[in-house]
């Protein structure tokens, strides 16, 4: 096994944001509610991990006070966004100035059978329970099994490409 200190060359954190920024990925917001309350925050590192069991994942900065509560609710939804509803993702990026507490009263919701809720306007919702965490760098990684997916619907995707939302019609 090779150390990754030594093949890991220096690479400079501006620049590898703005190489990151040119891979297009969903739009998503990620939801929770339990003993910590209710969270959500938008998200595009998220991806499939196995079918067998469905399992996917979602990463999240440890310096986010959402991380403490998505440990301690043990539950997540995955709510892909669809054309028309980047208002969703600017809302739970923060984008839209309104208070953590207050975002989901400006969002159609209803609880899943995780309790995380499910937003009504997107167009996946996939939802689910925490069954590991690996720490990498800034981040954590959560590994969810999929207990239930509402969807899809036929409303294409929301892609966030070169720090701007694009929407990607239903095929």
């Amino acid at each position: 096994m090779c150390d990754a200190a030594q093949i890991r060359p220096d690479v400079d954190q501006t620049l590898f944001r703005e190489a990151m920024s040119r891979i297009a990925a969903a739009v998503h917001v990620i939801t929770s509610d339990g003993p910590a309350g209710p969270v959500g925050f938008t998200a595009s590192a998220v991806c499939s991990v196995s079918d067998a069991p469905p399992t996917l994942l979602v990463c999240m900065n440890r310096s986010s006070r959402q991380n403490a509560a998505l440990h301690a609710n043990g539950v997540l939804c995955v709510n892909t966004l669809c054309p028309g509803s980047q208002h969703l993702g600017e809302l739970f990026s923060g984008q839209a100035g309104i208070a953590h507490g207050a975002r989901f009263g400006h969002a159609a919701h209803r609880p899943g059978i995780t309790g995380a809720p499910l937003l009504d306007e997107a167009a996946m919702n996939l939802e689910g329970r925490i069954t590991a965490v690996q720490a990498s760098g800034s981040h954590d990684v959560f590994f969810v099994g999929v207990d239930a997916i509402h969807g899809p619907r036929d409303r294409g995707a929301l892609l966030y490409f070169s720090r701007r939302y694009h929407g990607l019609p239903a095929a």
